[in-house]
Formats: structure tokens, sequence, C-alpha cells
């Protein structure tokens, strides 16, 4: 199996971009465009535990770009 530098990839550049173009949005910004935001980037598991990313500076399309990461060039 080759190895592979990740930020030499074109996904990485991608996600590069895309955290230029993001840097600069606030989160209530997020909030403000989206009122499902919470709900699409927010999970309980068994009533006990919370996990939250609403409140950091993601979007679906972060998402879709971070998924793309993880594939191969």
């Amino acid at each position: 199996m080759k190895n592979i530098n990740p930020t030499q990839t074109s996904a990485w550049q991608a996600l590069q971009k895309h955290f230029d173009e993001m840097k600069d949005v606030t989160i209530s910004e997020l909030f403000a465009k989206d009122s499902d935001r919470f709900s699409k980037f927010s999970a309980t598991f068994d009533d006990l535990m919370l996990v939250d990313f609403s409140k950091n500076r993601i979007t679906e399309e972060t998402l879709a770009k971070l998924q793309d990461s993880g594939e191969r060039d």
C-alpha cells in the first residue's frame, strides 16, 4: 500500500479553500442562515451524552469535504 501525504491531495486543497472561505464566518451567522442547525449537527447517545458540533464553524459542505478527504485521490 502506497503512503500518501494527505496535504498533497486534491481533497485537502478543497478543504483548505473551504477553510479560507469559512474562517471569517461567525457561528451566529451560521445559526441565522439555518434554523435547523442544532438538529443537523448534534446527536444524543443513549440519552446520556450529547455531542454538539453546531457551535463549530462547519456546514454540510464541510462534512462532505471531510468525507472526500478520507477517500483516495
